[in-house]
Formats: C-alpha cells, structure tokens, sequence
C-alpha cells in the first residue's frame, strides 16, 4: 500500500491510497475459489464447479466486494500509521479499481485539534443559593389548595365577578341565523378564564341570577371555522345560576387530602421540593457559567465537517421555527445572512465544547457505567404512571432515544468533575435574583448550551 498526502489545509486533510493490483487480484482469486469449493451447480458435484465458471458469473460481484473490503482495511490502516484522530466519517473516492491495475482512492477528512491541557483549578465559579422563604412555601400551598377547590352557589344576590362559574343557556346567531355549535343549555363558563371567544366572558360580568344578557362580539379573523371568522354575532344568554369557587383552608384536612399526616409534615414535604426545584436552578447557573468560561479558553480550531453538521441541524431547527412563527419581532426583522452568522457562531461554541469535554473526559477516564444508565433510566420511566416498563423497553431497544438519556449523563459526570477542581465560592440570593439573572443570560446567549 502506497500512502501520499495530497492536501493539508488547517486541520482538513487529503491523502491518496494505491493498493497493488497484483494483491487486489490475488484477493479475488481466492475468494473465487472459496466460493467454487461450496458451490452448487447443475450438472456439477458440490465442490467440483470450476473456477472459470464461478468467474464468469460472479467475478463482478466478487471484483465489487474485495475492492470496498480494501478501501476499508487501507483507509483503517492509512489512519493508524499516520497517527491522525479523525473528526467524523472520512470521505472515500475510488479513482480506480479495474482489471490489470493498481486500486486507487482518495481519503478526505478533518483531524481533531491539538488541545492544550486546561488547570481547572484556576477557574473561578460563583455558585448563587437561592434562599427559601416562608412566602415560596405559603405560595405553593396556595396554589395546592386551589388544585382542591369547590364551588358553590351564591345567595346573597350580588352580581358576577370574575372567577365565578355562571350556569347558562345561549343561542347565537350571524346575521340573524343560528349557526353549528353557536347554540347549548346549562353550558358552565367560566369568568376569565379565556375559554370562549375573546369577548364574551367580559360581557357577562356584572349580571346575576335570572338575567337574560345579549353578547354582541366579532369572531377573531383566524378563528377555526371560516364561515364565521371575522363575522359579527349575537348570543342571547339565559343566566340560571352563579356559582363562586371555594378554596379549602390550609390546614390538616387539606394535608390528609394529599396523603399527610399533618400541615407540618405537608410544610416540610413542600419545602423539601422547592429545594430540590432550587437546586436544580442552581446548577444549571453553575453550569452556564462554566461552559461560558471553558468556551473563552478553547481557541483551538473547529473541524469543518463537525461544524458543518452542527450548523445544518441548528439552521434546521430556525427554519421550522420560523414556519411556526415562533420568532419574536427582532429576529423577524433580520435577513437569512445575518441568521446564518449568528447560528454559525453557535455551531462553533457547540462544536469546540463538545471537543473540549470529551477530551477531559478521555484524559481522565471519565465514563458512564450500566448502573448510572438504568438509574436515570428508571427515573425519566417515573414520569409515566402505569408505562413504567414499557417505556423501559423502548428505549432499551432503540440506541438513538437511549442516546437522549446517556448523552446529557454523561456530559452532566464531565462538567462535575470540573466543577469540583474549579474554585467555587457561593452567594445567597433571592428567586427573583436568580430568575433575572437566567433571562438575561438566555437572552444573551440562546442556544449556547452544548452536549457531548
């Protein structure tokens, strides 16, 4: 085998490949006599077909098959002696490969950079504690009693208010015609609780038991059916009843509701979750930063296939949100090639992280083990009550979705190693801190975040 480097350019490499064609030959040779040793022909005893035969009907097939297992093994080798770290798949192109000549092919592919060792221990992390205050805990038992809320009529004849329930039959009509689903009785709607058409529940505060209401309102431009959008329509309401909700007290009976043995303990199992919630906010502030950080220190160069294959999935994903009309009023405002820059530079970041984190980890023998799998697998598989082993078994048998839970494991074991070496020091602030602090970083820097 006859290696010669043709091109290097940055960390793009090109190398030229020539396999003797007397040694292509000889491989074809005996794969055809190893095929004639097994075969089964018409008018021949297994074992006896010759070998011109076994040629003239398969030679081809044979030629095809030998010349791509030696693009394989060549390619393999060219790599292993020239000691280079391939970035990605090498692109292969046969530039000959016919009878009585040497095979010829051209390897193309982008090598990983050279990587300076990092002293992570020169790194300077500001790690924010959120302080839990008796107001969070108060706010979620809130918002747990209104999860056990009843209604109930009222009966000191005062007029609706937002919130309250109003049992009610309506009739509408578009130009002075009924129409499909504009018509029910004993419908329960709801005060702003935006359920119905834009409009309507605002008219029907202020009434009370017994009333008869006309609603006059317009139906949005967009809406479903487009034999009424934008049309003018009337309903003539009958109220039957106002019905006010009714937040139970916070106290033991609520406790006992959700399986407490007291408001204590409710208190303390609710404080306990909002401090997991915390620190979860915590850490992903923590990692923010280190990522930012290590992304100031990786200067090396991207591998341009690497790059290219993360710039095309983010551009993938820009150009569905923009079909969606998920872009806010600025990024609507810019042209493709001010996008493209952008997501370009988030390629980069993506692209040089990446590197940078798996090599620490090979450095340092960082890895997942089985038993780290199966323990987040088990977790994710919580979610789904009653589908727990199912959905054990599906991502047990599918590699990619396994990849969505081990990928982020395993970048999360590589940023805590980091973490630990790096100079840590904490600062107590508030939830609303922390909150503003977030979305300013996401703002400043959407759609940073990496995994290896």
């Amino acid at each position: 085998m006859q290696v010669t480097e043709t091109r290097s350019e940055g960390l793009s490499r090109e190398f030229k490949i020539a396999v003797p064609g007397t040694e292509i030959d000889e491989r074809i040779d005996k794969r055809l006599r190893d095929i004639a040793g097994q075969a089964q022909l018409p008018g021949f005893r297994p074992g006896k077909v010759p070998v011109s035969l076994i040629r003239k009907r398969y030679g081809n097939v044979v030629r095809d098959e030998v010349v791509e297992q030696a693009v394989q093994v060549s390619s393999e080798r060219m790599v292993s002696e020239q000691g280079i770290r391939p970035a990605g798949r090498p692109k292969v192109e046969v530039t000959s490969s016919g009878e009585n000549s040497d095979l010829e092919f051209k390897v193309t592919l982008d090598i990983m950079p050279e990587i300076e060792p990092i002293d992570f221990s020169t790194i300077e992390i500001e790690k924010l504690v959120i302080e839990i205050r008796d107001e969070h805990v108060q706010e979620r038992l809130e918002k747990l009693a209104e999860t056990f809320r009843e209604s109930q009529p009222v009966t000191d004849g005062r007029l609706s208010e937002k919130g309250d329930l109003l049992v009610i039959d309506f009739v509408g009509k578009v130009d002075g015609k009924t129409f499909d689903g504009g018509s029910t009785e004993g419908y329960t709607l709801e005060l702003g609780a935006g359920n119905f058409i834009p409009g309507f529940e605002e008219q029907m505060v202020g009434v009370k038991a017994g009333d008869e209401k006309q609603v006059i309102l317009t139906f949005p431009t967009d809406y479903g059916a487009d034999e009424l959008a934008g049309r003018e329509a009337v309903f003539e309401c009958k109220v039957h009843e106002i019905r006010e909700a009714v937040v139970p007290e916070i106290d033991d009976d609520l406790a006992g509701k959700v399986g407490k043995d007291s408001l204590d303990d409710l208190r303390q199992t609710v404080t306990e979750k909002i401090g997991r919630e915390f620190a979860d906010l915590t850490r992903a502030n923590m990692k923010r930063k280190l990522l930012d950080t290590l992304s100031d220190m990786a200067t090396f160069d991207v591998p341009k296939g690497l790059r290219e294959t993360e710039f095309n999935t983010i551009w993938e994903q820009f150009q569905r949100e923009k079909e969606q009309g998920k872009l806010d009023e600025d990024e609507r405002a810019k042209s493709d090639e001010e996008h493209k820059a952008e997501l370009g530079q988030i390629a980069d970041r993506r692209v040089r992280l990446g590197i940078l984190l798996s090599e620490t980890a090979k450095l340092n023998d960082i890895d997942l083990n089985q038993e780290e799998i199966n323990r987040a697998l088990f977790e994710m598989a919580r979610g789904f009550p009653g589908q727990e082993q199912k959905v054990i078994e599906f991502y047990r048998s599918n590699p990619q979705a396994m990849q969505e839970i081990s990928g982020p494991l395993y970048e999360n074991k590589i940023v805590d190693y980091v973490l630990e070496l790096a100079k840590v020091t904490e600062r107590t602030v508030s939830l609303e801190e922390m909150l503003e602090e977030t979305e300013k970083d996401a703002s400043a820097a959407t759609g940073q975040a990496t995994e290896v």
